[in-house]
């Protein structure tokens, strides 16, 4: 058997060449909750998380900030998105479980959607997420939520905003061509 690497059966994973973008993603099915004011301590954000578990929510992304301190404690607001065929059912836990959470507010946003950008190579080349970015800003789009991985960046916009978000980051990297080649690894989940 001939030794082969990996650069010799998929060429285009190694090294610096030009991250392959798959692809721009959207969902318009998704709603978000904020929880205010919850006491920034260990055990909280397990609290909260372990009650959405057992309520049968599925969560997609999640953002956590600090947001106030007074003279003795500090207090967190946790974002969260999720499908939204599934709002009366937050909507019921949250306010029945409200001093198990420890929130102090809760806000419901409906109105939201998420912009994905896909592809490989994104960890490994630098201005993938500021062209993602910038291709927003120019259509002054506000950005509500951020998250990444090695192969995706999403970002949840205002839901009347999406369909120009998409639009706007399909042109910023060359998507909104005639024909597009698309690029399978075999077995590689990609």
């Amino acid at each position: 058997m001939a030794d082969t690497s990996i650069g010799d059966i998929f060429p285009d994973m190694t090294g610096p060449e030009a991250p392959i973008i798959s692809g721009v993603a959207h969902d318009s099915s998704e709603a978000m909750v904020t929880l205010r004011g919850i006491p920034d301590m260990p055990g909280r954000v397990t609290a909260v998380f372990t009650g959405f578990a057992e309520a049968g929510i599925n969560i997609d992304m999640i953002v956590q900030a600090l947001a106030a301190t007074d003279s003795e404690h500090r207090f967190a607001d946790i974002s969260i998105t999720f499908p939204e065929s599934q709002l009366r059912k937050v909507q019921q836990y949250i306010e029945s479980h409200k001093e198990e959470l420890s929130y102090k507010t809760a806000d419901v946003n409906t109105q939201i959607g998420k912009i994905s950008l896909v592809g490989v190579g994104m960890k490994t080349h630098s201005g993938i997420t500021a062209r993602f970015f910038q291709a927003l800003s120019d259509e002054s789009i506000n950005v509500l939520m951020i998250s990444t991985s090695e192969i995706r960046i999403s970002a949840v916009v205002p839901l009347e905003n999406l369909n120009t978000a998409v639009r706007s980051v399909h042109t910023a990297f060359g998507l909104d061509a005639d024909t597009i080649e698309a690029v399978v690894y075999g077995g590689t989940g990609r």
